[in-house]
């Protein structure tokens, strides 16, 4: 780009931040009556609610502010990367976006729409497509490349199906070609695609891996929301309702930068509120099965007992490992439950400080948006160093900590 490029795009940084919603919103409405084929590939889901809109306005406006320095948003970039990979998103698919998004900033803005303005915005659009494809076809090569690996939908059969609490139920899917899975990074998830009668639509979601790999199946723990309407619920309640044993589902490979690293000897700390404890799972099981000495402490907070999957599952694992300790906070204590490694109310990790957060810990947090903020804060005014906290928001990325 050239520095008056540059320029004018920096210049659009006060319209996106006033008015980036409205802007996104119209691409999405304008990109699926052009080509509703894309309805696929979006999640309607979280077109439903708004929070596609507001993911994409915000990465926009990121892009318009850092333009002279897109280096910074690597960590951002990579993360989107990983969900393009896990949708299937192909280099053609940048060129119809980049129409849409372009055609819409001259709707949107009228007449200060210069020619000018178009033409930096399009050079912009053009060489960040050009940044995420090869990104993204580094991550497809890799997936390729590996055992058991593959690109685009694998059809998987439903072996088992078991229910973990009165909400969650985990099902376990092996590949429907009877061949290898791929090993996947404790923390990440796959993306499991079923067509939808009630939208005429194919419609992709992401599950985090909850177990460790094995290399012959991938279990995901699925919550049922409440409302069968409920737009985070179109899949995950189908699932439960009509996805049985023997059935298939389509997967596509595991991606994700929410990671455990498993080369580092230092302490982890793995905290979660409700079904984010899924990723968190796939850490404690790598963590038991592969290093004996490691420190673990696992945080979970939850309604009760009734919705609090995999209870008895972390309670064993810290009764035969000295290394592993859990501490479980609900809502409400229920009598006979007021003993030591239990607490009333949300998860306050201030009540752990005796001892239990441990000096140059790794912090792995996941649940509810407001959940995360909460305890990104109370860690860093615990003194946890900002580098040593991981986190992930389940759905498009929204939340700035």
């Amino acid at each position: 780009m050239t520095p008056e490029q540059k320029s004018l795009v920096t210049a659009t940084v006060s319209t996106l931040r006033a008015h980036g919603v409205a802007l996104t919103s119209h691409f999405y409405r304008r990109m699926f009556e052009h080509n509703p084929e894309l309805k696929n590939v979006f999640n309607m889901g979280n077109q439903q609610n708004g929070k596609q809109q507001t993911a994409l306005a915000m990465a926009v406006l990121a892009y318009a502010e850092n333009i002279e320095d897109p280096s910074v948003l690597v960590q951002a970039i990579t993360k989107i990367g990983h969900k393009h990979v896990s949708l299937d998103i192909r280099p053609e698919h940048y060129a119809i976006v980049g129409r849409h998004l372009i055609a819409s900033i001259g709707e949107v803005l009228g007449e200060a729409a210069t020619p000018a303005l178009l033409d930096a915005w399009t050079t912009a659009y053009g060489e960040l497509a050009r940044l995420m494809s090869g990104l993204e076809s580094g991550l497809y090569q890799k997936a390729v490349s590996q055992p058991g690996g593959w690109t685009g939908w694998r059809p998987f059969t439903v072996k088992q199906k078991v229910a973990e609490s009165s909400e969650i139920t985990s099902f376990y899917l092996y590949p429907a070609d009877g061949g290898q899975v791929a090993d996947y990074l404790p923390g990440q998830y796959v993306s499991l695609r079923l067509f939808l009668p009630e939208l005429n639509l194919f419609q992709p979601r992401q599950y985090s891996l909850s177990s460790a790999p094995n290399g012959e199946y991938y279990r995901i723990s699925v919550k049922k929301e409440a409302g069968s309407q409920h737009p985070n619920g179109m899949i995950s309640n189908r699932l439960h309702d009509f996805v049985q044993e023997g059935a298939i589902v389509e997967l596509a490979a595991p991606a994700g930068d929410f990671t455990l690293e498993t080369t580092k000897q230092t302490p982890v700390v793995l905290v979660s509120g409700g079904v984010g404890q899924t990723p968190l799972l796939s850490m404690l099981d790598y963590l038991t099965l592969t290093n004996k000495s490691r420190q673990v402490v696992w945080v979970h907070g939850s309604r009760n007992e009734q919705v609090h999957a995999f209870r008895e599952a972390v309670a064993d694992l810290a009764s035969c490992h000295e290394n592993v300790q859990h501490h479980i906070f609900y809502d409400t204590l229920a009598p006979g439950l007021e003993r030591e490694g239990y607490y009333a109310g949300i998860v306050e990790l201030q009540k752990l400080n005796g001892g239990t957060l441990l000096p140059k810990a790794d912090y792995y947090v996941c649940g509810p948006m407001p959940f995360i903020r909460k305890q990104v804060q109370d860690l860093s005014r615990l003194g946890v160093p900002r580098e040593s906290i991981h986190f992930e928001e389940f759905g498009p990325a929204t939340m700035g900590v």
